[in-house]
């Protein structure tokens, strides 16, 4: 992994070239379970909130093998509005052994590919295995990864798409060969596995449409946000995350339910936790900086050896 005197930057493009779903998956596996073995330095993402617009920057380090690196990522929700993304990043990675800069990479693709891919892990250790039934909330970037990456684990047969903006769900399920329905509840009702991806500020998943054996994503909520209500949460026979101390200080929805974290992913991967027995399961994702740096690392380790 040689230093580069000219410092390379390596654009979507690029990443988007050698970065593939089905080789991300297992890194993505060894990366969490490094992490829940304690194998992995990493603080809590720090955040900078900005108004007019109101927006997001995080800054999120991390340690894992022989790279060290930070990811810088902006969420500007009022973006869409002007036809441009909403997460923005890029990821610095350097040396671990001497600190020297490796690569500048850009973080969105990695982002919207590393975050479905852990979903796929989590759907293909917690759902049921006849699940036939995917219900989407949500109809962007993370809409369209997680239908892909999670029908690598699943046969679904049915995908619906619910979305505040009905148009965007047409869209979306034209472009993935879903149906698009009109109502959240529509959407969710007998459902085998849920996707939550619209950042919603409020509760748009209920509890109480959850059939019992359910298991949700729940991806787009950070902070103060809340996509499922406190009831599904009180449902859950499991809630899991990435990380215990991400999720007591960034998931709204676990701190204000009380609901107990089961487990982390990484340590059901390992398998020193026991898989949850049968009922309704919650992996709550919030994204940790190991993910975005082992996958920074797997990127440039490719492309650096083409």
């Amino acid at each position: 992994m040689p230093a580069s005197e000219d410092l390379p930057y390596i654009s979507d493009r690029d990443v988007e070239s050698v970065l593939t779903i089905d080789e991300l998956m297992p890194v993505m596996r060894e990366a969490l379970i490094e992490f829940s073995a304690g194998r992995v330095q990493q603080p809590v993402r720090s955040v900078l909130t900005t108004d007019q617009p109101i927006g997001w920057f995080g800054l999120m380090p991390a340690v894992y093998k022989d790279v060290l690196g930070a990811k810088l990522v902006t969420v500007f929700p009022e973006n869409v509005k002007l036809g441009v993304h909403t997460h923005q990043a890029v990821i610095q990675v350097f040396r671990a052994t001497t600190g020297e800069p490796l690569a500048t990479i850009d973080g969105r693709v990695i982002t919207a590919w590393r975050t479905a891919a852990v979903s796929a892990l989590a759907t293909q250790e917690l759902a049921r295995p006849d699940g036939r039934t995917l219900a989407i909330l949500g109809s962007g970037v993370q809409a369209r990864t997680h239908f892909h990456a999670l029908r690598r684990v699943r046969g679904f047969e049915e995908v619906r798409i619910w979305s505040r903006n009905s148009q965007h769900a047409a869209a979306c399920a034209d472009e993935l060969g879903g149906k698009a329905v009109s109502s959240a509840e529509q959407a969710v009702r007998d459902a085998d596995v849920i996707v939550t991806a619209t950042g919603s500020r409020d509760p748009i998943l209920r509890g109480a449409w959850l059939k019992d054996d359910a298991h949700v994503n729940a991806i787009g909520s950070v902070g103060l946000q809340r996509e499922l209500d406190v009831e599904a949460m009180k449902r859950a026979v499991a809630v899991l995350v990435e990380s215990r101390e991400s999720a007591m200080r960034e998931s709204a929805e676990i701190v204000q339910s009380g609901a107990a974290i089961y487990a982390e992913l990484g340590e059901i991967f390992a398998g020193s936790k026991p898989k949850p027995g049968r009922g309704i399961t919650v992996y709550k994702s919030l994204g940790v900086a190991v993910e975005d740096i082992a996958a920074a690392r797997f990127v440039y380790m490719k492309l650096d050896r083409s």
